[in-house]
């Protein structure tokens, strides 16, 4: 079984959880995710299977979007309602046009400090581990994007924000950013994301459903197969000689490619020269994905699936 299955993830289980549930429901073993959500966050959790995991370094790239709560007044250690207060209740809450102001400074590029409690590593190990056990900390601001975000309601002490933003992206500390930003101190309430890439919400499926329709042996209903993903990359079918190149991973030539698909809308920005290609067999099987050899003469696969 080859390709991804768009879950939506519920509160309370981590990534991890849902991943291991659909072992169980499948009866599969190779099974993983691309992005992990924070156990009290719901929303688009992409699981992928087989040979799709190879596809994760593709994924990661996509923006996310997403609904958040935040509340004002004090921060936390983890960043969200789960966590034990670091400040004193704030004498005062800010006015909406001054959190209109804050938040407008966290557009654009950031160098944004993940929070202490998170699945970010170092040396091999989760940060939050190395949290639990009040070791050291060690925290290195990342460089991501933040392309939208959008005051939807405010009734103190919290606010409703919409957000669209690269990957890698850390909504909780955005929270505690801006809460620091005014004074005050903030922690995120409650998330949920509501896109990954071109995968929305809507499309996601519950674990109740995917149990069912497993049931059923109605799996293509939920699973996304290899042959479909990552659109927004060229598609060309090659020659019997060319596929036989691809899969040993040698030169592609023109003469090797039958046809091209014009790709779908882009889901991450990509410089010509990284640009990439999914190579197809003439059967239309996914063989590679491949990118332009320095000479821009020929295609070199990169990720060969066996």
């Amino acid at each position: 079984m080859d390709g991804i299955i768009l879950v939506a993830k519920p509160a309370l289980k981590t990534s991890h959880d849902v991943v291991l549930e659909l072992r169980r429901i499948l009866r599969i073993g190779k099974i993983g995710h691309f992005g992990t959500l924070d156990p009290m966050a719901t929303g688009v959790l992409i699981a992928a299977c087989g040979r799709a995991a190879r596809l994760f370094p593709y994924y990661s790239r996509h923006d996310k979007a997403y609904r958040g709560r935040i509340r004002l007044g004090f921060s936390t250690d983890t960043y969200d309602a789960q966590g034990k207060p670091t400040s004193q209740p704030a004498d005062r809450l800010p006015e909406e046009d001054e959190l209109r102001a804050a938040m407008a400074s966290f557009l654009g590029s950031l160098n944004q400090v993940p929070p202490a409690y998170s699945a970010k590593k170092f040396k091999g190990k989760p940060l939050y581990r190395l949290a639990r056990n009040a070791e050291p900390v060690p925290l290195k601001p990342s460089p991501v994007v933040v392309h939208a975000l959008k005051l939807e309601s405010y009734a103190p002490p919290d606010f409703d924000i919409s957000v669209r933003c690269s990957g890698g992206t850390y909504i909780r500390s955005l929270a505690h950013d801006i809460g620091l930003k005014l004074g005050c101190g903030g922690h995120l309430l409650e998330l949920v994301r509501t896109a990954v890439g071109p995968y929305t919400l809507d499309r996601c499926s519950s674990l109740e459903r995917i149990r069912t329709l497993a049931e059923a042996e109605a799996i293509g209903s939920f699973l996304l197969p290899l042959e479909s993903l990552l659109p927004e990359f060229p598609k060309l079918i090659l020659t019997e000689k060319g596929e036989r190149c691809a899969k040993n991973g040698n030169s592609i030539l023109p003469e090797h490619i039958l046809s091209a698909e014009t790709p779908g809308p882009p889901a991450v920005s990509q410089a010509e020269d990284e640009a990439l290609f999914r190579l197809f067999g003439p059967g239309g099987r996914f063989i590679a994905l491949a990118r332009r050899a320095p000479d821009k003469a020929v295609l070199q696969p990169i990720l060969v699936f066996n």
